[in-house]
């Protein structure tokens, strides 16, 4: 007899293991939707955690202040307090909803393992289509927003570069926190620049000065840096081809583009210098992997 997948809902007891075995089997399941529950599910829980320790740490200072409150209904106040935070992880304007949104930013630029071993050799095509209707024109709000948001200035680019779209949407991602760490012009205005590019050598364009974090002998450092600037995103993601496929560092790597291997794609970029962390290439092939997860979720196929 097979087991039907539930949605493991809010309430129940804080000791409660049956809860755990449930949030496991739904993480498990191949549903989008079921593993944004299971996810949604564990938030709340994490959340549960930190109340539980916020009130056991108030009713020790509560005994260290007054200390003829007495320490009766030791256990039963440690069982009731584990019930408060499971009924008050969860509410609107919590924690939770925080959680989540990160581990949801954390997991997806960490989706590799969950990929096909065919998916990435399958990019040897230039571009790949998405289903659905056109990309939002809002900023990006996370992943799947970011990706349908340039999946279409990404595909121009790479039937004229032959660079994959999947390779140039998961850099992009991983450059700007997919979307929420975008570099800014001086007065907040928005610099379009989706992968890091500065402003060296012989470039003439608008420029946009920040502070980001260089690799020095594998020691993180804070610097100030000058990046270029567009007036628009398939402006960038043409400025960023022609550095693959005209500069003569990134020979190698624009022809591992078109074998369709992100992760040797990846290794060659972080050869020819285009990064200076030490874990860059590991960090962009996940990335370029999450990004085909996103095609594959939205039912698109490559072309």
């Amino acid at each position: 007899m097979a087991l039907s997948p539930t949605v493991v809902g809010s309430a129940g007891l804080a000791a409660d293991g049956r809860g755990l075995d449930a949030l496991k089997l739904q993480a498990a399941q191949g549903d989008v939707q079921a593993q944004r529950a299971a996810l949604k599910e564990a938030s709340r829980q994490l959340e549960s955690l930190f109340m539980r320790e916020l009130l056991k740490s108030m009713r020790e200072s509560t005994k260290q202040l007054n200390p003829d409150s007495g320490g009766e209904g030791g256990l039963a106040t440690d069982l009731f307090d584990q019930q408060m935070s499971v009924q008050m992880a969860g509410q609107p304007g919590g924690l939770a909803g925080l959680i989540q949104r990160e581990l949801s930013r954390q997991l997806g630029a960490s989706e590799a393992a969950s990929a096909p071993a065919g998916a990435a050799s399958a990019l040897g095509k230039s571009t790949f289509r998405f289903a659905g209707t056109a990309a939002p024109t809002a900023p990006s709000k996370g992943r799947d927003d970011f990706v349908q948001q340039h999946r279409a200035a990404a595909e121009r680019v790479a039937q004229e570069s032959g660079i994959p779209a999947a390779f140039m949407l998961g850099q992009a991602g991983h450059e700007t926190g997919w979307g929420r760490s975008a570099i800014q012009t001086a007065g907040g205005g928005n610099s379009h620049n989706l992968f890091g590019i500065k402003a060296t050598g012989g470039w003439t364009g608008k420029v946009a000065q920040v502070t980001t974090t260089e690799y020095v002998d594998g020691e993180p450092r804070k610097v100030v840096a000058k990046f270029r600037a567009y007036d628009s995103y398939e402006e960038s993601f043409r400025d960023y081809a022609r550095l693959i496929t005209d500069n003569p560092r990134y020979e190698k790597a624009q022809a591992v583009a078109k074998s369709g291997s992100a992760q040797a794609y990846a290794a060659e970029l972080q050869k020819a210098g285009y990064a200076t962390d030490p874990q860059y290439a590991s960090k962009l092939s996940r990335a370029i992997q999450s990004t085909l997860s996103v095609a594959r979720g939205a039912g698109g196929t490559q072309a």
